[in-house]
């Protein structure tokens, strides 16, 4: 990697390395190096282990009301794949990353490579400059997650935390329109959706109104990609 995409990068994750060979191989995928040794797979193996103690440390210190089930599910949500991949694709460094010509356009790039490339780059910052600069570097690019989740999903409030995502990330409020209602006046179900904006997200049926609107938030949810499909509803 030349020299210009290096300080790019560092002015981007907000950190100078001392070591640029470290920065650099953070970047290559094992796709486009001779001996994968050279490639991030080791880094991204470390990694790993850092960004989860980070994240423990983080929702330690910041719910400390909630019991370690709580904990437990916000953080399973933080460390994911596809939590991972999003905040690379946020800071748009994926473009940065080298791989062989058969990976190239590739959907990986912003899938599991680029959730693999975050815990690279952040065993390298450690590597660089102590786990207090991964620390920041993983408590910054988290932040704005860490205080949607703040444990409304491990209680259910899906409204809620669509409500936070939507203010902090997109500017405006959800908006929920009732679709149908099915059954007799005593047992009727109710089909709602979530709207942020121009955009209607999945429908969802509930035994009422209310049942119906957190359902369909969670649809919502699944579809921004703040929670896994596989949460339990």
């Amino acid at each position: 990697m030349n020299p210009e995409d290096l300080r790019e990068i560092e002015k981007i994750i907000g950190y100078k390395f001392k070591d640029d060979a470290l920065l650099d191989q953070a970047f290559h995928h094992s796709s486009s190096v001779q001996n994968r040794v050279l490639s991030n797979e080791r880094l991204e193996f470390f990694g790993d282990a850092i960004l989860s103690i980070a994240i423990c440390e983080a929702l330690f210190n910041r719910f400390p009301q909630y019991l370690e089930g709580d904990l437990t599910k916000i953080k399973s949500m933080l460390v994911s794949r596809r939590t991972c991949s999003r905040i690379i694709k946020k800071l748009c460094l994926q473009e940065y990353l080298a791989v062989g010509k058969g990976m190239a356009g590739s959907r990986a790039i912003t899938g599991s490579l680029a959730a693999g490339l975050l815990e690279a780059l952040i065993a390298a910052i450690y590597l660089d400059g102590g786990f207090e600069q991964a620390k920041k570097f993983v408590v910054d690019s988290f932040d704005s997650i860490i205080s949607a989740a703040d444990a409304e999903q491990s209680h259910g409030n899906y409204k809620s935390m669509l409500q936070q995502h939507a203010q902090q990330n997109i500017g405006t409020t959800p908006i929920y329109a009732m679709l149908d209602e099915k059954g007799p006046d005593h047992n009727k179900c109710f089909e709602a959706e979530a709207v942020i904006g121009a955009k209607h997200f999945k429908s969802a049926w509930g035994n009422n109104k209310k049942e119906a609107e957190q359902k369909a938030a969670f649809n919502a949810l699944i579809a921004l990609g703040i929670i896994e499909e596989d949460n339990e509803m």
